[in-house]
């Protein structure tokens, strides 16, 4: 699938990553109700992976947004 629909999958609670990853990439997902200090923030992005630390923010490249090899994690 592309990036609009992998993003679609994401805001829809989905997990999703790129078949053409190959390295410690697990999933992508959104984080919609953070707070920080009692203060609510913006939704985010985090990407699951198998290195320390486990979660780390994702901001897309433009590689990522022009793929088409988007997948759903179970």
């Amino acid at each position: 699938m592309g990036f609009d629909e992998a993003i679609n999958a994401i805001k829809a609670g989905k997990k999703v990553v790129r078949t053409g990853w190959d390295g410690p990439e697990l999933f992508i997902f959104q984080v919609a109700d953070g707070t920080f200090e009692g203060q609510a923030i913006s939704p985010y992005l985090l990407i699951k992976t198998t290195e320390t630390p486990a979660y780390s923010m994702f901001q897309p490249t433009s590689c990522d947004v022009l793929a088409d090899d988007w997948q759903l994690v179970d």
